[in-house]
């Protein structure tokens, strides 16, 4: 299962998050999100982590330059990016990952259009915020997805949520590839709760 912690922001926590056993980190470049990160050249000293960077309606060039500047080596589009933009950026040899708000079973159609664009599609909570709210959705809409685009989920997780995604492991779709951990396990928008983490992912990697 692939573990993401998205909407790093501090130095020294992003340092501290070596330490547990996650495969991806997110830096949020939207500068209207509280998680918003700085495009620094310290983001590409973490090291053995998929660096992703998370843009909104940015164009090509933005999140190219950003891209060098971090050192990423994937991006998650969180805004209304046309397939076409995410070929663009595969084409970069960067990992894309498409995040698709989720009201309906009717929303999981829309990863159709990203086939052979994208590697990911990520489900979140549909909010004005483009995600962050720290709000669930009914992840049962989710069983009848039936794209070839693996997907990750998001929306709301948190300490108390291993238990839903346990009971969702035996049911989800084979394209189920992992989860998104954000707002849940922080002490303060950016600031990640470092301990919380340790032990919802040791427990997540021995169910």
């Amino acid at each position: 299962m692939i573990i993401k912690v998205c909407g790093l922001k501090y130095p020294d926590n992003i340092a501290d998050l070596a330490s547990v056993d996650v495969d991806m980190l997110g830096f949020i470049f939207y500068d209207k999100s509280p998680r918003y990160c700085k495009p620094e050249a310290h983001i590409s000293s973490v090291k053995h982590k998929l660096r992703v960077g998370v843009f909104v309606n940015s164009s090509f060039d933005e999140i190219t330059d950003i891209v060098s500047v971090c050192g990423l080596n994937a991006v998650q589009l969180h805004g209304e990016e046309a397939p076409d933009l995410c070929r663009k950026l595969a084409d970069r040899r960067l990992v894309v990952i498409k995040a698709l708000p989720a009201s309906s079973a009717n929303d999981l159609q829309k990863a159709e259009a990203y086939i052979g664009a994208v590697d990911y599609i990520l489900f979140d909570t549909p909010c004005e915020a483009f995600g962050g709210s720290g709000l669930s959705f009914d992840h049962s809409i989710l069983l009848s997805y039936a794209s070839a685009i693996p997907f990750l989920l998001s929306g709301g997780l948190r300490p108390d949520s291993l238990e839903g995604i346990r009971a969702f492991m035996r049911i989800a779709p084979p394209t189920f590839a992992g989860i998104d951990l954000n707002s849940g396990f922080e002490i303060e928008p950016g600031l990640k709760n470092i301990a919380a983490l340790q032990r919802f992912v040791s427990i997540l990697r021995n169910i």
